[in-house]
């Protein structure tokens, strides 16, 4: 079964563990002591995000280190942004009428 970016992304842990390493890599024992769980548990959100391709893997020595695929949260961003625009052209609206408010007020 294939996974998408967006099962990743679902569960807490994952995103969690995603926070983490956006900004070094981590290897699966150093992830583990992040969390209340063991490093297994660990290893199985990690495969998964392997599996949804959001990691890029280095070795070094007999430790390996997961580090983000920053480029692979682009879909995310892409799905996201129909979304941004409503957002925004809601606060414009809500800005308008905020002003339309304290002009009436003066």
């Amino acid at each position: 079964m294939k996974r998408d970016i967006f099962q990743a992304i679902a569960d807490p842990t994952r995103r969690a563990i995603l926070v983490f390493i956006a900004t070094q890599a981590l290897t699966p024992n150093a992830l583990a002591d992040e969390f209340d769980m063991t490093r297994q548990a660990v290893s199985k959100h990690i495969k998964i995000l392997n599996e949804c391709e959001l990691l890029e893997q280095k070795k070094i020595g007999r430790e390996v280190y997961y580090q983000l695929k920053v480029g692979r949260m682009k879909e995310v961003d892409k799905w996201l942004e129909q979304f941004r625009k409503i957002w925004e052209a809601r606060f414009d609206q809500l800005d308008n009428i905020l002003s339309t408010i304290k002009k009436q007020k003066k």
